[in-house]
């Protein structure tokens, strides 16, 4: 099989609630992606630097995202990653539409802190967790989403900090 006819296997980096703080150990998380998003609660601009110098980035604001560095970024995005559509946005209590009927295959979402895989009428619901400053007993977290052969899935990955 020639090299163009291989299918493309592509990774996508999710990350959220940095709140400022970009961990080592996230980077290391997030190296090798294809495409890393950030839905929201970012907390600075030096992180989405950062996050550029790794991968192609989409980023979304969080609540606590002020200043006019966060009135840059959108409330919400659509990303299309050979035709697979995902939707990105902070909170998912605001969700306004049905994403199963929009034709999307995943809603990413922030703003919990707890990391969250679950499909829900064909649609995959990924929260990465909280990778910025320890809240609470929770974990701190990345997320990965692999697409290949059409299927995507994800994991989440435990920075064990």
């Amino acid at each position: 099989m020639p090299a163009s006819a291989m299918p493309r296997k592509r990774s996508i980096g999710v990350i959220a609630d940095t709140h400022g703080l970009l961990r080592a150990e996230a980077v290391a998380a997030l190296r090798g992606c294809d495409l890393i998003i950030h839905a929201g609660d970012v907390g600075s601009p030096d992180v989405l630097a950062a996050l550029r110098g790794l991968a192609p980035l989409i980023a979304v604001r969080g609540n606590v995202d002020k200043g006019a560095w966060a009135t840059q970024l959108p409330q919400s995005e659509l990303v299309d990653i050979d035709d697979c559509y995902l939707y990105v946005l902070h909170i998912l209590e605001e969700l306004d539409l049905d994403p199963s009927a929009a034709g999307f295959r995943a809603v990413i979402t922030g703003h919990t802190h707890r990391a969250k895989i679950e499909t829900r009428q064909g649609v995959l619901y990924f929260n990465p967790g909280s990778a910025g400053p320890r809240r609470f007993d929770l974990p701190v977290t990345v997320g990965r989403l692999e697409l290949a052969d059409g299927r995507l899935s994800g994991k989440i990955i435990d920075l064990a900090t």
